[in-house]
């Protein structure tokens, strides 16, 4: 694990972002974490996180030449990210985001930003079904540009509909490379790092139950 990466946990963790216990998440499993990065809710919280965003890019070594986030929670993503790769790198990454429905007046449309071109890249917070995933993609490419990937906060790593994680249903159906900040692993790693053994027991039970075969 980068430094990066147990930074953001620890970040995570102290906004509250990141909770140890017992959850019944959206989809009705139960889960002994939950990540709610709607908590990342103040100026300071977002700005930083847009540096780890911006740190987790240039670990990962993307090559690109834009940022596309996909509304509602990629939009603040993508401006804190600009941002923050504008002050570590002293680079102009245009950057753009989409509306849910076009605009029939003024500039019309449905996007609000650069134009789409070139290589770009797709942030997220999460993938779940992977939904916006696709219709990100299939923006970009109507636009005649190439998504060269996707960054996330956190790969779950568990099995969806499917016996593959949704990021790995991205990758092998779309195409196209998914790069997590942190990875349920990682989160594994911290916990015996930080001597918290019951939660990491929890989430290797849960692990068992749920990863995805890759990932166990």
């Amino acid at each position: 694990m980068q430094t990066h990466q147990r930074e953001f946990i620890e970040f995570a963790i102290a906004c509250d972002v990141l909770r140890f216990g017992d959850f019944t998440l959206k989809s009705g499993r139960r889960s002994p974490y939950f990540f709610n990065t709607g908590r990342f809710d103040t100026g300071a919280r977002i700005g930083r996180l847009g540096e780890f965003y911006a740190t987790a890019i240039q670990a990962s070594g993307i090559d690109m030449d834009m940022l596309y986030g996909p509304a509602y929670k990629g939009i603040p993503l993508v401006t804190a990210t600009a941002i923050a790769l504008a002050r570590l790198t002293s680079a102009e990454i245009p950057f753009a985001f989409n509306r849910k429905e076009a605009k029939d007046h003024g500039e019309g449309g449905l996007l609000i930003g650069a134009p789409l071109k070139g290589k770009v890249l797709i942030l997220d917070d999460v993938i779940t079904a992977g939904t916006s995933v696709r219709e990100s993609v299939d923006l970009i490419r109507s636009a005649g540009a190439e998504p060269c990937g996707v960054m996330i906060a956190l790969d779950r790593e568990e099995v969806g509909q499917t016996a593959q994680s949704a990021v790995q249903e991205v990758r092998e159906r779309l195409g196209i490379p998914v790069h997590p900040i942190i990875t349920l692993r990682d989160l594994l790693e911290y916990l015996e790092e930080t001597g918290n053994l019951a939660a990491r027991t929890a989430l290797e039970q849960h692990r068992s139950r749920y990863g995805a075969p890759a990932a166990r």
